[in-house]
């Protein structure tokens, strides 16, 4: 495929709503699954700086610019994105995703890394559930990163096996083979929680932060050069910047799943499922 430019007539302005990464296991869901009482005695905005503070000192411990942020964004989306609305079943209520055969699945490669990080905060505020720390962590990575501020209801709570975990399959693949049959995987993945064309592609927007690892989904690089920034910045890139397939790696021919990279630097990439966004007429108009 020969590089192309798309010009951008606007910033795509649904980024702003990409907060439902971490909002929906508490609006789509929670209109459908009935959520226990809060637990007493959880100071919220005590536990929320301790999760950001232990992610503000892991990055001081990397000292490569990388972080937790992004992570922990993932961390809440893909407990919560395995919800289907046709039976309520799946999503953040129960964390079953701390359990086989979710924690095994391919699409929650390297999300072991999170869970374990958040051991210590769990530890120290042990009446709080997997399934509200998980996705609370989500909430404080938005809002530390310069999003806007989420109202957060506590009230999951957590199972203790993976039996009822639903079907692998319901978390969104970066690849189909085809742009038609990439756009239409995204369509039913999202479509079964709820969403819309417009929503998908505010939810998208999330790869503003965080980066892709070889040895984890298998891609590798960051979508912007700023990558613990809450911003519209991954859709400004994806319609200015021009996009071709990738390579190499490091002066080596590139081995890993088809992505692409920016011309100009070859320093950031973009997926399939992310140039389909504006490959697809009816995603572009968002």
């Amino acid at each position: 495929m020969n590089a192309f430019r798309l010009t951008a007539t606007r910033i795509a302005g649904p980024a702003s709503v990409v907060t439902a990464a971490t909002l929906y296991p508490q609006t789509t869901q929670a209109s459908a699954i009935k959520l226990e009482a809060p637990p007493s005695g959880v100071d919220i905005p005590k536990l929320k700086d301790a999760i950001q503070d232990l992610i503000e000192t892991d990055q001081e411990q990397r000292g490569d610019g990388t972080s937790l942020y992004g992570t922990m964004i993932r961390l809440a989306w893909h407990c919560s994105g395995s919800y289907s609305k046709v039976d309520n079943s799946g999503g953040s209520n129960g964390a079953k995703m701390r359990h086989a055969p979710e924690k095994d699945w391919g699409a929650n490669a390297g999300l072991g890394v999170a869970r374990a990080a958040l051991e210590p905060i769990k530890a120290k505020f042990p009446e709080i559930s997997y399934g509200d720390l998980y996705t609370l962590a989500g909430v404080v990575a938005v809002e530390a990163c310069g999003g806007p501020l989420i109202p957060y209801r506590l009230g999951r709570v957590d199972e203790e096996s993976g039996e009822t975990s639903p079907p692998d399959g319901r978390l969104p693949d970066a690849d189909k083979g085809s742009k038609a049959m990439t756009a239409q995987h995204l369509r039913t993945i999202f479509g079964r929680m709820g969403f819309s064309d417009r929503d998908i592609v505010a939810l998208s927007g999330a790869h503003a932060m965080g980066r892709c690892h070889t040895d984890r989904s298998g891609y590798w690089g960051p979508w912007t050069n700023a990558e613990n920034t809450f911003s519209n910045e991954y859709f400004r890139l994806l319609l200015e910047e021009r996009w071709s397939p990738k390579a190499s790696h490091n002066g080596k021919p590139w081995k890993g799943p088809d992505q692409y990279e920016d011309v100009g630097t070859g320093k950031l990439m973009m997926l399939p499922s992310d140039l389909v966004l504006v490959l697809d007429p009816d995603f572009k108009q968002f």
